[in-house]
């Protein structure tokens, strides 16, 4: 085997301008993919609560669409088949201190509405860790449903939705690979532009394998800490549980009467 160590280190340690702008689109496409998809998981997951068949349908169909095809189809279907359907193109948009290719644009709906099918059940199963006696006591104190979900079960939920939207992002980072497929210039897909160049294929890929392992790792270590601080109960049970205790146990208290 002959390995060019002199290219393996200078690619490690001295990553080419093709390197850092792959390095820098794969960071950005997992925080905007993420943080756009774990809206939709909001959203989503409220609409599993909602009282209209209808609102569940659509959110049942989504998640069932969306968890039973693969990322990679659903990246080439909603940057090729669209367009070459005549339904739908994207098109670069020019915001003027930065230009969006549309490529890009369509790798950030693709992960993202893949993204939001998971965190709909990781969100609606952190929504239902909470004690339904809440619920009933916060309304009875009058509470709306928006400000329910704000102040009272969201903020408890979070303990249970942290660990796997930690575990979600990790996924997302790797997930990015996928949509080099249309052409965005990602990390793999800047060490491929590199290794036609050079053809110094172990090399670099053995870089790349690196540099994932290296976010993964980082990202690992800040997972933890945010586990941390949101394991801890007495940080993040709301102020006014206990005036909903109270009710509860008046409440209790006058059942127990009758």
């Amino acid at each position: 085997m002959n390995f060019d160590w002199s290219s393996f280190w200078h690619y490690l340690f001295q990553p080419t301008s093709v390197y850092l702008h792959g390095l820098w689109l794969t960071l950005s496409l997992s925080v905007v993919s993420q943080s756009l998809g774990t809206v939709i998981g909001v959203a989503a997951a409220l609409g599993t609560q909602s009282r209209y068949r209808a609102v569940r349908a659509v959110v049942a169909f989504y998640t069932w669409l969306m968890r039973g095809t693969p990322l990679l189809v659903q990246i080439t279907f909603i940057y090729t088949a669209l367009a070459a359907g005549g339904i739908f193109r994207f098109e670069d948009i020019d915001l003027g201190f930065v230009v969006i290719p549309g490529n890009i644009q369509a790798a950030i709906v693709a992960l993202s509405l893949n993204e939001g099918a998971y965190m709909t059940e990781i969100i609606r199963a952190g929504i239902l860790s909470v004690d339904s006696g809440q619920t009933e006591a916060a309304k009875s104190l009058g509470m709306t449903y928006f400000k329910l979900m704000r102040r009272i079960i969201l903020p408890q939920a979070i303990r249970i939705i942290v660990p796997p939207l930690g575990n979600e992002f990790n996924a997302m980072l790797k997930n990015t690979t996928l949509v080099s497929v249309i052409g965005v210039p990602e990390l793999l897909l800047a060490t491929q532009m590199i290794t036609s160049a050079n053809f110094r294929v172990f090399e670099l890929y053995t870089v790349v394998a690196l540099y994932y392992l290296t976010l993964t790792t980082l990202w690992g270590l800040v997972q933890a800490r945010l586990e941390r601080r949101f394991g801890e109960p007495s940080r993040n049970v709301p102020q006014n549980l206990s005036l909903i205790a109270s009710l509860r146990k008046m409440l209790a208290g006058r059942e127990a009467v009758r």
